[in-house]
């Protein structure tokens, strides 16, 4: 068996990046908090990248129903921490990698971690820690990848002078403070993102509309596919790499989906066209959840 080194694992990137810039990668910091699917299938990405130099952070155990997705879950990882099984299975593959892997403490410490971390990749699902990690990356100038509930892979990259997802997609959260934020305003976020999706995308002839009405209602957890998530998170990590390399292009804050089924990038549309659309996705939102 061949000994390890980071040249060695990064050889065939020649070409795609120079060495120069595989140094950059390999000297770079990222935050992902959410370690499970778009934000797992990221990290792995870009640690077989080269990227060396990572804070992980997850609150969940995996399930056996993460099996259909999570790039991390195993089924003997069934009841393990996504962050702490992560950490492992990434020194497994650059065990030169520095790695910083945190739970739930993780908000507590943002402000620090933004300040350590340029880029941070958001994996998580929770409005209320999104809330608060945008607003402590505006206020230390940082950068954030993302991406939208929606059936199509999608990416937005929102830079520190760029509004913010809730001011943007108009949360209820918009002036609150964010420890004052409720399960009832978790869920009005999630229609939010949900109509700024239909209205800009054409991510409902992909769903089973039933399913989609009880997620709506709040009666069902998240709907997930493995294409789907792990394509996401390679979108998510193009932009990481992209923005450590300062390289132009890319996703910018409002960002795209990417179609699949018809082979085409979908990008928001124009005013009045979206104001239009929305009003009618709006009224089928409110048919769909009063059903």
């Amino acid at each position: 068996m061949s000994a390890f080194t980071y040249a060695e694992m990064t050889t065939r990137n020649m070409g795609f990046v120079t060495p120069e810039e595989q140094e950059k990668l390999r000297a770079a910091h990222v935050f992902i908090p959410g370690v499970g699917g778009m934000g797992g299938a990221c990290f792995l990405t870009l640690l077989r990248a080269g990227v060396g130099n990572f804070t992980i952070a997850d609150i969940d155990t995996f399930e056996i129903s993460n099996l259909n997705r999570q790039v991390f879950a195993f089924t003997d990882t069934d009841g393990c921490s996504k962050a702490e099984v992560a950490a492992e299975a990434a020194a497994r593959i650059n065990p030169e990698a520095k790695l910083k892997v945190l739970g739930a403490e993780w908000l507590d410490q943002i402000e620090a971690l933004a300040s350590a971390h340029p880029v941070i990749v958001n994996g998580t699902d929770d409005a209320q820690a999104g809330v608060r990690m945008y607003r402590v990356a505006r206020e230390k100038r940082v950068t954030v990848i993302d991406a939208y509930a929606a059936t199509l892979p999608s990416v937005y990259v929102v830079r520190p002078d760029d509004p913010r997802p809730e001011e943007r997609m108009n949360y209820p959260t918009v002036g609150k403070d964010w420890r004052a934020i409720t399960d009832d305003d978790r869920q009005a976020c999630l229609m939010k993102e949900l109509e700024w999706a239909l209205t800009h995308s054409s991510t409902h002839k992909y769903v089973d509309l039933g399913i989609a009405a009880e997620l709506a209602a709040g009666k069902r957890k998240r709907f997930s596919f493995a294409p789907m998530v792990i394509t996401t998170g390679n979108l998510m990590a193009y932009e990481a790499i992209r923005l450590i390399l300062g390289h132009e292009g890319g996703a910018d804050y409002r960002g795209y989906f990417f179609n699949p089924h018809a082979a085409r990038v979908e990008k928001p549309l124009p005013w009045p066209l979206s104001t239009l659309k929305g009003a009618l996705v709006r009224q089928f939102m409110a048919k769909m959840t009063a059903s």
